[in-house]
């Protein structure tokens, strides 16, 4: 087997890093170790919401939504996603944030991957 490859599942592998599959977070070495894109299989009960909005941001997003039906929240407009294939992009400097309507199943695409964005996991 080649180290450069990697074979995997999104659902397993998922949990195991908040969803991310791939970017900087990784370790070196590893094939989905990338600081070019980051990429993350989410999934979100209903009634799921990010917390903090995301401020300053230095990358490009793209979620697509999968299953479910998701909101995300953009300064002074939000974009439900709803139908399987939608999509919204955002660039540098677009705020945001975001609730899950329905249980939702959506692919995350950001790039770079730039260190520094993570939030702060609760303390058992």
């Amino acid at each position: 087997m080649n180290d450069s490859v990697y074979v995997g599942n999104a659902g397993k592998d998922a949990p195991l890093d908040r969803g991310w599959l791939l970017g900087h977070f990784k370790e070196a070495g590893d094939p989905r170790h990338s600081e070019a894109v980051e990429i993350k299989w989410g999934v979100h009960p209903r009634g799921d919401r990010r917390e903090e909005w995301v401020r300053g941001e230095a990358r490009t997003a793209l979620l697509i939504l999968i299953s479910g039906r998701f909101r995300v929240e953009l300064p002074g407009r939000d974009v439900v996603l709803a139908e399987q294939g939608d999509y919204v992009v955002w660039g540098h400097g677009v705020d945001h944030s975001w609730y899950a309507e329905e249980e939702s199943v959506l692919i995350t695409v950001r790039w770079p991957s730039v260190p520094g964005y993570a939030v702060a996991r609760p303390e058992s």
